[in-house]
Formats: structure tokens, C-alpha cells, sequence
């Protein structure tokens, strides 16, 4: 007996894609999901310090970002001075587009002292590691997120999709983002939008 046809699927209708898809890059501007009802118990406690957190806006906000412009900014971006402060100056639709630090602090609603550092030492970073019970090396250079207890793990989850600089590979950071994390769990005093700025700077020097 000859085994029965099996009954096709019928195919999915791909839909088209609207003209901000098109234009768009989610990478650019990946937003948190901070369980506002607090339905995921595991992480209500990290959750709920997230959404009364000073970075709330910055992690939350949804923009649209067009590679055009994106493209457009970096193709003539620059550090210059302006009025003894260092800005990033690029062009955009024949229009110059200034970022400095005060600009990311405003836009951002972080709330920055404008006298704190965005630098945490090396030693106080490894401290606080051990304290978290971190179970990777916390000699080397990158982090692993695996290495850290679940709530450190959320956190520090957030900052890298967020907050850092990276394009691919969302599972290890650098001592300068573990000394953003060390900040908040310590409650330190740390310059977010100088932080922001210094990794745009870096950008700049990337081919």
C-alpha cells in the first residue's frame, strides 16, 4: 500500500516591509523590556530597580533611526572644540549636528553630576566581583554576562544591549562597561554621558 501524500502548507504571505523598516537599523536603538507587571518572579527585585533607575529613559525610549543619517553623521563626524569643550561635529541634510556630553545628559535624562568620573579602577571593579560571586576570571580583560549570578547577569545584560558601544557578540563586555555595573551596584557616582561620549569617540577610529 502506497504511504499517503503528506499534505502541503500552504506558504506564508510575506508581507512588505514599510519604508522605516527600510530605512531603519533595530541594532541601533535596542530597548529594554523591564516586566512592568511583574510577572517574571526570578527577576522582579532587578527589574523593579531598573524602572526607578536614572537610566530608565535611556533604556526605555524607542527612536527611529535612519542609516542614511546614521551614515550621513559618520561619513564627516569630527572631535572639535567648542568654547574650550570637546564636541563630536558631523553633518547631517547639509546641516552640522553637534553631540557633546551636556547634549547626551539632556537627551538621555540621566541626570549626570557633571564633576563625577566614568571610570571605576580596575581594583574596585574585581572587588565587587568576588562580593557578587562571580565564577569566571575576573583578571582578565572581558567579562562574560554567564559568570554572574542571575539579577548581576539581567543588569549587566541591559548595559551591553543598551548602553555600550558593540555590534555583534552580546555576551562579553570590557572593564570600562563591568565598571558602569560596579557603579550602580555599588552606588557610586558615575558619569554615564561621559561614558556614552568617550565610546563615540572611540567609534570614530573604527573602519
Amino acid at each position: 500500500m502506497a504511504p499517503k501524500a503528506q499534505k502541503r502548507k500552504s506558504a506564508t504571505k510575506k508581507t512588505d516591509k514599510s519604508e522605516v523598516e527600510i530605512m531603519s537599523e533595530s541594532r541601533h536603538n535596542m530597548i529594554a523590556y523591564l516586566d512592568p507587571e511583574d510577572k517574571l518572579i526570578e527577576y522582579k527585585g532587578i527589574m523593579k530597580w531598573l524602572r526607578e533607575s536614572r537610566i530608565n529613559h535611556a533604556i526605555t525610549h524607542q527612536t527611529t533611526v535612519y542609516k542614511s543619517l546614521i551614515k550621513s553623521f559618520w561619513d564627516l563626524a569630527e572631535v572639535i572644540e567648542i568654547d574650550g569643550k570637546e564636541v563630536i561635529r558631523g553633518r547631517v541634510n547639509n546641516l552640522d549636528v553637534i553631540v557633546s556630553v551636556e547634549i547626551l545628559n539632556t537627551v538621555l535624562q540621566l541626570g549626570d553630576d557633571p564633576d563625577a568620573s566614568y571610570y571605576v579602577p580596575i581594583k574596585y571593579q574585581r572587588g565587587c566581583l568576588l562580593r557578587i560571586k562571580c565564577v569566571g576570571d575576573i583578571l582578565g580583560n572581558q567579562l562574560n554576562k554567564s559568570w554572574l549570578p542571575l539579577r548581576y547577569k539581567s543588569l549587566l545584560h541591559v548595559l551591553i544591549q543598551c548602553l555600550s558601544n558593540r555590534r555583534s557578540g552580546y555576551d562579553m563586555t570590557n572593564n570600562d562597561l563591568v565598571g558602569l555595573m560596579v557603579a550602580f551596584v555599588l552606588n557610586k557616582p558615575f558619569n554615564i554621558s561621559k561614558y556614552i561620549f568617550a565610546n563615540i569617540k572611540e567609534n570614530l577610529g573604527r573602519t
